[in-house]
């Protein structure tokens, strides 16, 4: 037993290499894995009893019996539900991850939908008037819908200059689709203005009160009935805004992690056209907002909701 867990040790120190030199996508565990994952709890569990004599089927002792000793292998079987569901990682939950107590390398957090990309005004347009159309239906069957909302710009990298102008506006409304607009080459023509200022449509972000101030500033369009992830993870799991970033409520509900290369993160929003891994991630932001908004609105408040605090809120929108 030493021995296989031992093999197990080694075997996770080489994994835990690998892991960290590649990029690519989370592979589901082996059966070779399985195999050594189960040992390793078998190990745990049988160092963590006291020393018993153990019965065997020649031990005439206290009436052994092979049913019970049947069960017991099969319980030993039963790996944990952290495990099982590493299997799964592009599975998709409306509901808060169960994390496991020990600190595990979670699936990466990816949109599996259609990337809708657009650049041109006519492009903008046309995007716009579907997305209205989605949540027209949407409201019918559920009332007030929210979409997910995010922007990027091109970084300046010197003291004193401006900061650059949006350069993409990425919308995303449920798990089948996401727009990437590419604002900086068509403008805000009037479909998309229509739908940043519809009160009636929530828009949800982390941080999105300064995009949405950003927006009025480089294009003079206003973007109406904002609601900030921090600010609703602090009423609905505790703690202060500075807990709360992205990545951090994405691996907190959802077990996954969210990749934020500076490559990416850095580099050119405002090329003549973006490039694979720039629509990617641009589509997965505005998609993990919606995705996380979706699970806390179903969580039971964790302080109550008061005055000073609803007024803390109303005064990071309205920046």
């Amino acid at each position: 037993m030493e021995e296989k867990s031992q093999s197990l040790e080694n075997k996770s120190n080489s994994k835990k290499t690998i892991l960290s030199e590649s990029e690519l996508d989370d592979e589901p565990f082996t059966e070779e894995d399985l195999q050594a994952i189960e040992a390793a709890f078998e190990a745990a569990t049988s160092s963590s009893l006291p020393n018993k004599r153990r019965c065997s089927p020649d031990d005439d002792s206290d009436g052994y019996d092979k049913t019970q000793q049947h069960d017991s292998k099969l319980a030993r079987r039963r790996l944990p539900s952290s495990v099982i569901a590493l299997q799964h990682p592009n599975a998709f939950f409306l509901s808060p991850c169960r994390q496991a107590n020990i600190r595990m390398r979670y699936p990466v957090m990816k949109f599996g939908g259609q990337i809708t990309y657009s650049r041109t005004a006519v492009q903008v347009e046309k995007a716009a008037m579907e997305v209205l159309k989605i949540i027209e239906a949407k409201e019918k069957e559920a009332g007030q819908t929210a979409v997910g909302f995010d922007i990027e710009w091109r970084p300046t990298f010197q003291r004193g200059v401006p900061p650059r102008k949006a350069a993409v506006m990425q919308i995303c409304v449920d798990t089948s689709c996401c727009h990437v607009m590419h604002i900086v080459h068509s403008g805000i023509p009037q479909s998309l203005q229509l739908l940043l200022e519809d009160a009636s449509i929530l828009k949800v972000g982390l941080g999105i009160a300064g995009d949405s101030v950003k927006v009025f500033k480089d294009y003079n369009v206003s973007t109406k009935a904002v609601e900030d992830l921090k600010y609703l993870a602090k009423r609905k799991l505790g703690g202060g805004l500075q807990n709360w970033g992205l990545a951090s409520l994405t691996e907190k509900l959802i077990c996954k992690q969210l990749l934020k290369p500076n490559k990416i993160r850095l580099g050119n929003w405002e090329a003549k056209f973006l490039s694979k891994e720039q629509l990617e991630y641009a589509a997965i932001d505005a998609f993990t907002s919606w995705h996380l908004y979706e699970v806390l609105k179903s969580l039971p408040d964790a302080e109550k909701v008061t005055p000073d605090n609803q007024s803390e809120e109303l005064q990071a929108v309205s920046l």
